[in-house]
């Protein structure tokens, strides 16, 4: 798959979300980005905002199969990952798959569940296995995960540990939408009949997995390699900051521009590409100072700050 059809297909997921999703086509941008770079998603946001809709939409755009694990303090790794079953007529065990083998996997809540729970999800996407009764169990092909989560000063969340937030390639929130957006959900609901719409399959599996390996091809100029290096270095500069952006984070970013450019068409890198993915890739992976914290600094500003001290390459 070249970079052109690769730009159509993304166009076409896009406008199948669409259909089914009321929001701003930039986030839509934004999940599709990590799809497309092999990367997980992280969104944070109220209950109600359309979050699980969409990543049921986009899997079925994608024709690929869909979990979803609502997760709750009760929750065990094994009911995530699986376990090994006592067969009474066969007198063995065997091995009952969790939902997290599946495609798209729906982490529903995700900071509702206690730490070892949260765990178990996070290693699967670090590792794609899983280890159950000394055994290693590859995940489908491909998976990647849409976990949301509540804000943080709700009550009863178990906050990510920093070091497992970085293990999502992106960011973001849904946000609610505005009235004319508002007024066309309910117009949708008028209807019983119209009431959950109807989103066809884009691709196949195979297909998106093609689509996966177009970003391998698109070239990134020195420039803008030197550029996302300095900018990742800046944050960690910063006085407010305690933990800036991590190698990890830096290859992230990298991932993700690559991604982006493959979905405005372009079979390079340019700097738009790079600031249109920006926060979303680098604001959650900044650890302030407990005095920034307490004053109430936003990491967005750190990014920002980080971005404009850096000159933007010029593309020749």
């Amino acid at each position: 798959m070249n970079v052109a059809k690769a730009a159509g297909t993304c166009e076409d997921v896009l406008a199948e979300i669409g259909t089914a999703v009321i929001g701003d086509r930039e986030l839509f941008e934004t999940v599709l980005t990590a799809v497309v770079g092999q990367g997980h998603v992280l969104v944070e946001d109220v209950p109600g905002t359309g979050k699980t809709l969409t990543a049921r939409t986009l899997a079925t755009a994608l024709d690929l199969e869909f979990k979803r694990i609502q997760f709750t303090p009760d929750l065990l790794p094994a009911d995530i990952t699986g376990t090994h079953v006592y067969d009474e007529h066969a007198g063995e065990f065997s091995f009952e798959a969790g939902p997290i083998f599946s495609n798209v996997v729906l982490a529903d809540e995700i900071n509702r569940a206690p730490p070892k729970t949260q765990a178990a999800l996070l290693e699967a996407m670090g590792e794609r296995q899983v280890s159950i009764g000394g055994e290693t169990r590859e995940l489908p092909e491909p998976f990647f995960v849409i976990a949301t989560q509540n804000p943080v000063e709700q009550e009863g969340t178990f906050p990510l540990p920093e070091a497992q937030v970085d293990r999502f390639m992106v960011k973001t929130e849904m946000g609610y939408p505005d009235r004319e957006g508002e007024l066309e959900l309910i117009d949708r609901r008028a209807s019983r009949e119209s009431r959950t719409p109807n989103v066809g399959s884009v691709v196949d599996r195979d297909s998106v997995l093609d689509l996966q390996g177009v970003p391998e091809a698109v070239a990134v100029d020195p420039a803008i390699r030197e550029y996302l290096v300095d900018v990742c270095r800046a944050t960690r500069e910063d006085e407010r900051v305690d933990v800036g952006i991590s190698p990890r984070g830096l290859q992230r970013l990298f991932e993700a521009s690559r991604a982006r450019a493959v979905i405005s068409g372009r079979d390079y890198v340019a700097p738009e590409d790079v600031h249109a993915i920006v926060h979303s890739v680098l604001d959650h992976r900044i650890v302030l100072t407990t005095e920034a914290d307490v004053r109430g600094v936003d990491p967005r500003s750190i990014v920002e700050g980080a971005v404009n001290s850096v000159p933007v390459p010029s593309m020749g």
